[in-house]
Formats: structure tokens, sequence, C-alpha cells
């Protein structure tokens, strides 16, 4: 399965240059907890609440004057669109500790943002189809029924 399904797409972006309060407003307005951080259109970053709460309240910086290049994870690790299965990506982002992901395509372009909400959901919905048809196998009243 594409994880571009099952992620948002397009990803929310700002540039290194952008202020930290300028990503927040986007992650606020978007609902999101991370942007991806482009320059020439290559993903350069990403910066995700984790480093709003690590890098910038913590360290008691200004959101309006800080850059996010400074406080960004720079070059972060990136999952192929068509390449990776949910649940590859999930036991992946289990096993780093992320919380989000960057979908890129062959260009290594970024295409869009998975989240371990998005798996947990595509999970929980796979999950529930699989359990009403072996529901409804178990209760036919047809032949090799009761």
């Amino acid at each position: 399965m594409n994880l571009l399904k099952i992620a948002r797409v397009p990803a929310i972006v700002v540039s290194p240059q952008d202020s930290v309060m300028t990503a927040v407003n986007k992650m606020v307005d978007a609902g999101v907890g991370a942007v991806a951080v482009v320059e020439n259109n290559n993903l350069v970053g990403i910066f995700t609440e984790r480093d709003l709460m690590n890098r910038v309240v913590h360290k008691h910086l200004s959101a309006l004057e800080t850059p996010v290049r400074d406080v960004m994870t720079p070059n972060p690790h990136v999952a192929p669109a068509t390449e990776m299965e949910p649940g590859e990506a999930f036991e992946f982002m289990t096993d780093k500790h992320f919380r989000h992901l960057p979908i890129v395509d062959q260009e290594g372009k970024i295409q869009g943002m998975l989240s371990v909400r998005h798996l947990m959901h595509h999970i929980v919905e796979k999950l529930s189809h699989e359990l009403e048809g072996l529901s409804a196998y178990l209760t036919a009243d047809g032949i090799g029924g009761d």
C-alpha cells in the first residue's frame, strides 16, 4: 500500500528562514504536530512539537526571532512513498521513537507527512473490516452453519 493514502498530503511546509512562530502558526492552523522544512524543493529538516518544547520553550528562546533552521531536526529519516508498508512504517517509527515521518518520492522530494495517529487509524480501520468479515462468516446460517 502506498503510504500517501494514509498520510497528510501535501505536507505542511516551512522554509529554514521562517521563524518558529510561523511554523507554530502553520501547525496550529492545520492541526498537525510537525512541518517539513524545505529549501529549494529539498527536504532539509523537520520541526515538531517536541522540537518546540525541548529546543525553544525549555531554552527560553523567542519564537518570533528564532529561525526554524536553528531548532529543527536536520536530515530527518524519511519513508519512500511506494516501498514501505504501513506495518513497516509503524515498526520503524516506534523503534526510532518518531511520531512523524516525512514521505518522499524517488527524487527525495517531500510528498506527505505520516503520523503515528494516521497509522493507528489505518490499523484500527483494517482490523475492524477484518473482524466484520470474520463475524459475518461465523454467524452465517447457510451451509456449514450450525
